[in-house]
């Protein structure tokens, strides 16, 4: 009886594997196997003389006193801290007025916000990048036409501030659904009950509201941040109408890009990637532990 208990118990076991096996076997393929092969490529350099030979932590010490990779780093941390919280305050905004139920229209209104979402990266960014032209784009007519200078969108100084404008358009949208989602599935009888014990529609959003969608907030936050520290696209593709401001280090990423297509450097691209990657993992997960945290 035992011996039969014994052999039903190891049946069922390798039940539970058949179904997480297929799982496990495509996790391990596309997301375990190449970061292992970067963490690989990041302790080997390439030498003219003796070829792909091992170097240990040398590719790292190195990036640790790239100041090309920290500047980089530096201008997408400030993005980060200036354009996330805006870009955040914008969708929550749009969601509370959506979900007031006072807005005009409010499916119109829901799908035009969201709709930005919806255009590629890519063709957002060209368009954003033919009005932001000084020479042929919008910014260029209305100085032919006003005969006025305006300050130059791709310069130095606006650079940034003309990426975020972009990224901004592009994700307040896909916030706001986050946001306006969570909103939904708050209980009704909550908003009944403040009513009648006669609080306003400020007490409501500070007292039920934003508490009921703290995990929405958090996970919002995360993706921000994730996507802020992979800031690619959008200086890429605007390069070229600003090489001397938007150059190959302008972000991490570009700086690895540049390194493994053009310079052929792949160990010490695959060292930049790695170093990022722990840098967003370990603020992100700072950011999901302050935000879960128990009031």
């Amino acid at each position: 009886m035992a011996d039969t208990l014994v052999v039903g118990r190891k049946r069922r076991s390798w039940a539970g594997w058949k179904f997480v096996g297929p799982f496990m076997a495509v996790f391990a393929l596309v997301f375990l196997a190449p970061i292992g092969y970067s963490i690989y490529l990041s302790l080997y350099r390439n030498r003219l003389v003796g070829g792909n030979s091992f170097v240990g932590l040398d590719n790292y010490t190195q990036a640790l006193q790239d100041t090309q990779f920290w500047s980089g780093f530096g201008r997408v941390t400030l993005f980060l801290v200036v354009q996330v919280p805006i870009m955040l305050i914008l969708a929550l905004l749009v969601a509370l007025a959506i979900d007031s139920g006072r807005l005009f229209g409010k499916a119109f209104f829901r799908v035009t916000i969201f709709l930005p979402y919806a255009v590629p990266a890519v063709v957002a960014t060209l368009m954003w990048g033919f009005m932001y032209g000084p020479q042929f784009g919008l910014v260029g007519n209305i100085n032919d036409a006003l005969n006025v200078t305006l300050p130059d969108p791709l310069s130095g100084s606006l650079a940034l501030a003309s990426i975020g404008n972009i990224v901004t358009w592009e994700f307040v949208g896909y916030n706001m659904l986050i946001f306006y989602s969570a909103l939904r599935v708050v209980p009704a009888s909550l908003y009944e009950s403040a009513e009648i014990d006669g609080a306003g529609q400020f007490r409501i959003i500070t007292a039920i509201k934003l508490p009921a969608i703290r995990g929405a907030l958090v996970i919002a936050t995360i993706f921000s941040v994730i996507g802020s520290f992979q800031l690619f696209n959008e200086p890429a593709i605007l390069r070229p109408l600003a090489k001397n401001v938007l150059t190959t280090s302008y972000t991490p990423n570009m700086y690895a890009y540049q390194l493994s297509f053009s310079g052929q450097q792949y160990n010490y691209a695959a060292t930049v990637a790695i170093i990022m990657g722990l840098i967003t993992m370990v603020i992100a997960y700072v950011v999901q532990l302050r935000g879960t945290r128990e009031s």
